[in-house]
């Protein structure tokens, strides 16, 4: 797989079975490579994750689909001269 290739994950089906996929997400962005993007699948708009992805240097885009379902792209930008 070319590592700037997105990644994907669908978190509706957790949500529908009340799973939290925090955690889920969080081990998927770790993957993540500089520029690579992380394409989630969810139910609704997730704002929160959106703040906290943003804290960790990340953008994102976010387009409804349909009624509950929801794509955002996230993109990890690439690292300045800045700490961590």
């Amino acid at each position: 797989m070319d590592t700037n290739d997105p990644i994907e994950l669908d978190v509706r089906e957790d949500l529908r079975l009340k799973k939290e996929p925090f955690d889920k997400i969080m081990g998927t962005v770790k993957q993540l490579e500089d520029g690579q993007a992380f394409i989630l699948h969810a139910p609704f708009n997730p704002v929160p994750l959106h703040a906290i992805l943003k804290r960790k240097g990340f953008t994102h885009e976010s387009e409804r689909i349909e009624k509950k379902h929801w794509k955002v792209i996230y993109t990890r930008k690439e690292h300045s001269d800045s700490g961590n």
